[in-house]
């Protein structure tokens, strides 16, 4: 059963999204401030965090900050700014996804679920990718590049992945957002173009002149097609 930390302030909200996912099976703890909500993830290792940006005691750019900065852990952000640059900073900071409020509770149910299945899955057959210096290892979930490991998101492996699978092919970003977020996906395509810049800044060696994933101007992104 997995573990959901919720670190949100507004109480009623809380409640009513650790009663649905509970009734869908998970294992949910609380908190309803950042730095509480970040000691309690230290402490109990969730399996995914469900976090509202505007928090008392700490903001949760900063809790986000401070999880990616030691772990992977997926992260769905909650936010009533309705401003692009605001989303894109969570996206930037290694959110996995973004919902903005007011939402339905069953919508967060799905897009725990779908976040999950791609961090969690392990019914694919073994297939490892081997792209010029890189390896990506779907199994087990993991990247290197020169046998040196990588540590990505599952939202940006899942991305990666897609790309590397189809080297030389262009994706267009609905095409990515549909790849690597299904179907419960509502949002807007550019996110797709925080989540490459920080593939970028984890992959390649000068971010600004990429040796992996090209931008193809008009279209999105395609990894590159090695001889």
């Amino acid at each position: 059963m997995a573990m959901i930390l919720i670190i949100e302030d507004e109480t009623e909200l809380a409640k009513v999204l650790r009663s649905y996912l509970e009734k869908a099976g998970f294992n949910v703890t609380t908190a309803y401030r950042g730095d509480t909500g970040l000691s309690t993830w230290e402490h109990k290792h969730p399996d995914l965090v469900i976090l509202d940006l505007n928090l008392p005691g700490m903001d949760g750019l900063d809790v986000a900050r401070e999880i990616r900065r030691k772990s992977n852990t997926p992260i769905i952000m909650l936010t009533a700014r309705v401003e692009e640059t605001d989303q894109l900073i969570g996206l930037e900071l290694g959110a996995d996804d973004y919902i903005l409020k007011p939402f339905s509770p069953r919508v967060v149910v799905a897009r725990v679920r779908a976040i999950l299945r791609r961090f969690e899955d392990r019914t694919e057959s073994h297939q490892v990718i081997h792209v010029s210096d890189l390896t990506i290892d779907n199994k087990a979930h993991l990247v290197l590049r020169n046998d040196e490991l990588i540590d990505l998101t599952p939202t940006e492996f899942s991305l990666l992945k897609t790309l590397a699978s189809h080297p030389g092919q262009a994706f267009d970003r609905l095409q990515l957002l549909e790849a690597t977020q299904g179907n419960t996906y509502e949002g807007y395509e550019r996110t797709i173009d925080a989540h490459i810049k920080n593939l970028r800044a984890k992959l390649e060696t000068d971010p600004k002149n990429p040796q992996y994933i090209e931008t193809v101007f008009g279209i999105g992104y395609r990894f590159v097609k090695t001889s």
